[in-house]
């Protein structure tokens, strides 16, 4: 019999491996995640223009005291505001910042200060002009109050809390959650992506009546394990495939065009004053140090074990529902009444994922992490937190023991489904299938 589901495993992975959808889908999505990586860093380093803003003041109060901002600096032209507007591309303005006469004592909310400019500007523009035009009537106010800025500044502290395990390591609840999130995604797409063209798969060979032709030679059990762990094989070729290619897309890349990951954090220091820059740097630095010694202080091969475990079995307890289903109908179109309640659990444990996150050893977490059909996805938002053990193990072994039963759910299904042509199946008529004697 091994023999059998072997071969048909081969045959299934060397035919869609030829596929050009596979070529396509094995480089383009690298490009893409190597593109996720790059561009923000890429255009982080870029060097923007600098830009003039022309500031009109009726108070009279506002010359010399709204601070430049990155690549923002404010110019305070002596000229009418109708001839400013009129030439202001000209003199080589970004926009022209008009703010008209307040009462700085009384006014609680200031919503007439206008900004004119020969096309729309950036967000980020608008939102540096409205600091700057907050913080110098903060400033003001605080002043006429007998209180100076700078001491103001002096009473602000900057805390940081740090985390670390009973024994004595770095922990990061944001490395774990990051951890957490992208194990349970990946599980989750995977099992949908691989599982669905399981049931196509299935479909296509039965609306060509090829089936009936391979039926003659295996058992329907045989085949369907065959095609489930050929497209598993793909799957795991397709992962393997992606993380190389996208490590050295990203890693070349980053290699020709030369570009430093932390330049941008360096013209963002360079922005801020000269007293507390070399502080925010120190912070910087020690922030990541502790993150990356946190991440590598985590059970990283218990996380990647578990990680292949719950991957894998995940995919063949979904795939062998997916094939009855496939089994059962004879168009994908008909496929939805009987996929929606076998994906209901899995959606179901993507929407509590943040409830999870929140409440790692509470009780819904724990009922999500040992049911079966959801614990592939559950399971890996908890890990990176901590799991006691014996829950792990219950939850492996319940996976296991789902597999089973559903694997031989599937196939009493399939065995009858394969050969089932021109009408499409109640439940009630599935449920007789599963005792059905052939």
């Amino acid at each position: 019999m091994m023999r059998k589901i072997f071969l048909i495993a081969q045959r299934e992975y060397l035919v869609r491996v030829r596929k050009r959808t596979f070529l396509l889908a094995t480089i383009l999505t690298p490009l893409f995640f190597a593109a996720i990586m790059i561009l923000p860093v890429w255009l982080s380093s870029t060097v923007e223009n600098e830009k003039k803003i022309a500031v009109i003041d009726d108070n009279g109060l506002f010359i010399n005291k709204l601070r430049d901002k990155p690549k923002i600096t404010f110019v305070y032209p002596q000229v009418n505001i109708q001839t400013l507007k009129n030439n202001l591309p000209q003199e080589g303005y970004y926009a022209l910042l008009y703010i008209p006469k307040l009462d700085i004592d009384e006014v609680k909310e200031v919503n007439n200060i206008k900004i004119f400019s020969e096309k729309s500007i950036s967000v980020d523009v608008e939102l540096a002009l409205r600091d700057a035009v907050k913080q110098a009537i903060e400033e003001q106010k605080l002043s006429r109050i007998g209180i100076k800025p700078q001491d103001l500044e002096k009473a602000k502290i900057s805390i940081k809390m740090n985390t670390e395990t009973l024994k004595g390591e770095d922990s990061s609840s944001i490395v774990a959650s990051a951890i957490a999130l992208i194990g349970a995604f990946i599980v989750y797409f995977a099992v949908f992506l691989y599982g669905s063209q399981v049931l196509q798969g299935v479909i296509e060979e039965k609306s060509n009546r090829i089936i009936e032709v391979i039926i003659s030679s295996v058992k329907p059990f045989e085949l369907m394990m065959g095609k489930i762990l050929g497209i598993a094989a793909i799957g795991l070729t397709q992962f393997l495939l992606w993380i190389i290619l996208t490590f050295s897309i990203t890693t070349a890349t980053f290699s020709i065009l030369k570009i430093d990951n932390t330049k941008a954090t360096t013209q963002q220091l360079e922005a801020i004053n000269k007293e507390r820059k070399e502080a925010i740097a120190k912070e910087t630095q020690t922030s990541d140090n502790k993150m990356l010694a946190a991440l590598f202080n985590m059970n990283l091969s218990l996380i990647l074990g578990v990680f292949l475990f719950y991957f894998l079995f995940g995919y063949l307890i979904y795939s062998a529902l997916f094939a009855a289903v496939g089994s059962a109908i004879d168009n994908v179109t008909d496929a939805q009444q009987f996929t929606f309640p076998i994906t209901t659990p899995m959606i179901a444990a993507i929407v509590v994922v943040q409830p999870v996150l929140r409440e790692p050893d509470g009780i819904l977490a724990l009922i999500f992490s040992l049911f079966p059909l959801t614990s592939p996805v559950t399971m890996m938002v908890r890990l990176p937190f901590g799991v006691p053990t014996w829950q792990l193990i219950l939850s492996m072994l319940l996976l296991l023991v789902g597999f089973v039963f559903c694997t031989w759910l599937a196939a009493r299904i399939y065995r009858v489904g394969v050969l089932m042509y021109g009408k499409k199946p109640t439940y009630k008529e599935l449920g007789k299938w599963l005792f059905m004697k052939i």
